[in-house]
């Protein structure tokens, strides 16, 4: 199989954090300061497109300025995901990057957001931050909405507030994996978060963005996922994306347990060259795994790869529902597993992995 060079990097620069999320225990297992990733490591890095930078809270690291200067010299698009809890860090790093993307993780309103991040005043900090760049002139900012359990209703009112505040509006549906310490994260109200998913759905389809009717067919993806269906598109993780780890381990995805598989691709602090590691066997080997991986996740980092890959399917959704949308009829929610000649194996037999 030929190897394709990597697009989409995401660096997770520490594991700890001030918050005390209610679906990700990274709080309780933090990293040692002294054994993070440094500036200087990031220089092996190849050339991309995109690079994500989380955490952990990514703003805990008083290097950031570093690491960002760093990346920039590799892609020219970079985005942090943050709770926003150190907003003078975070203004700070604005001003001294205006192309910066910032993306706020606030998980409903007041109430809720501040009970399910474990800290009061967290809604109030990311909502001010985002005024304030917003009056900055900057331009890639906007609410990264993750949805559990109670918080779908939250989520619409979100999205309507990001529209008044003309920002950009992503989300996500919690999930288990090594990196969060969490394997109970379960939707426990399906019907109602997948009523307001297709709400969601048929909102974004009544813009007038293209990009927002793409992201249409993506959150009909999260349905899907928190149905427990198969992905509809399937999982090529290590093929264009990779995250790497506070200790610089390479992974395919964020999404890996150990109940099911978790395998390096090697550790940039062993090479000068990051490119050694992605064409190695030990990559190629991972890429196997990820090929029949028993998993059905669907996060943007792995989707919208495969989203652009295999445009005409989600295209042809959009153009059929964008044009009833233009009619006044609701979507059609086909959820289609496409079959582009993955392994039938990926994400449907967890017993048999």
């Amino acid at each position: 199989m030929t190897i394709i060079k990597p697009t989409d990097a995401s660096i997770i620069l520490t594991y700890r954090c001030p918050m005390r999320c209610k679906m990700c225990n990274i709080w309780d297992n933090p990293t040692i300061k002294e054994k993070e990733l440094k500036p200087s490591e990031l220089e092996c890095l190849p050339q991309l497109k995109f690079i994500n930078l989380t955490g952990g809270e990514p703003f805990v690291r008083e290097d950031i300025d570093e690491i960002v200067e760093v990346c920039y010299k590799k892609s020219p698009r970079i985005v942090i995901s943050t709770s926003g809890w150190f907003e003078d860090r975070v203004i700070d790093l604005a001003k001294k990057f205006p192309k910066i993307g910032i993306r706020i993780s606030i998980e409903g309103l007041q109430q809720k957001n501040d009970e399910l991040r474990g800290r009061e005043g967290g809604f109030e900090k990311g909502l001010r931050i985002l005024h304030t760049l917003k009056d900055m002139g900057l331009k890639d900012i906007g609410f990264g909405c993750t949805v559990s359990n109670n918080n779908s209703s939250d989520m619409l009112e979100l999205y309507k507030l990001s529209k008044s505040m003309g920002m950009e509006f992503a989300t996500a549906a919690f999930h288990n994996s090594y990196y969060f310490h969490k394997t109970d994260n379960v939707i426990t109200n399906r019907e109602q978060v997948c009523r307001d998913f297709e709400t969601l759905v048929n909102l974004q389809l009544k813009e007038h963005s293209p990009k927002s009717w793409f992201r249409a067919w993506f959150n009909m993806g999260l349905i899907n996922y928190i149905e427990g269906n198969r992905r509809m598109l399937p999982c090529e993780a290590g093929m264009m994306n990779f995250f790497i780890d506070p200790y610089g381990e390479v992974y395919p995805c964020n999404g890996l347990e150990e109940k099911y598989w978790q395998e390096s691709m090697g550790n940039i602090r062993e090479t000068s060259d990051f490119m050694t590691i992605w064409n190695s066997a030990q990559a190629e080997q991972v890429r196997a795994k990820v090929r029949k991986c028993p998993k059905n996740c669907w996060m943007v980092g792995t989707a919208a790869p495969v989203m652009k890959k295999y445009i005409k399917h989600p295209a042809k959704w959009v153009i059929k529902n964008k044009l009833r949308s233009m009619r006044g009829k609701p979507a059609i929610l086909d959820k289609c597993w496409h079959d582009v000649g993955q392994d039938p194996r990926q994400g449907d037999l967890r017993e048999n992995f």
